[in-house]
């Protein structure tokens, strides 16, 4: 059994929390504050998504070791926050993945759509930076990894009869 999804998915985990210690916010025009990271954790729904095909519901386990590597490599701050999030995010995100019954394609653009705002939210709570234009700043940007993930995988599924 294949585990690159797996281990891609811890991976960008903690690469995203590292990056949100590293890579400063941008203020926008009406003052809200919008992490260009956010851009990536789209794509971190996704490879979640590919993550639970290869290995079923302990991709909940996958997510535990990837925010407890954050805790240690990435400002605690940020993990805590960020493991908060990703533990309602994804936990959304998983039961909307698991009980569809969907096309790939329909689950990933599905289960992105649910966990993405919750993600932003709570994420920007906890650090702090909470307002409605960050939250739609930061699950636009989200969602255009997701989008493009589903477009490809859609054109997979349209190819493959």
């Amino acid at each position: 059994m294949g585990l690159k999804f797996t281990v891609l998915y811890i991976a960008l985990i903690v690469a995203v929390n590292y990056a949100f210690t590293q890579v400063p916010p941008i203020t926008l025009a009406d003052g809200t504050v919008w992490p260009p990271v956010s851009l990536v954790v789209g794509f971190v729904f996704v490879v979640r998504d590919f993550a639970q095909r290869e290995i079923g519901h302990r991709v909940l386990l996958a997510m535990l070791i990837g925010a407890v590597l954050s805790y240690f490599m990435a400002d605690p701050f940020v993990a805590v926050a960020s493991a908060a999030a990703f533990a309602v995010s994804e936990l959304a995100d998983w039961a909307v993945y698991s009980f569809t019954k969907r096309p790939l394609s329909q689950r990933i653009l599905y289960s992105s759509a649910l966990g993405a705002p919750i993600d932003s939210g709570v994420f920007l709570a906890g650090i702090g930076l909470f307002s409605a234009t960050g939250v739609a700043a930061m699950t636009l940007s989200k969602m255009a990894g997701a989008v493009l993930v589903w477009w490809i995988v859609r054109r997979r599924e349209a190819a493959a009869g």
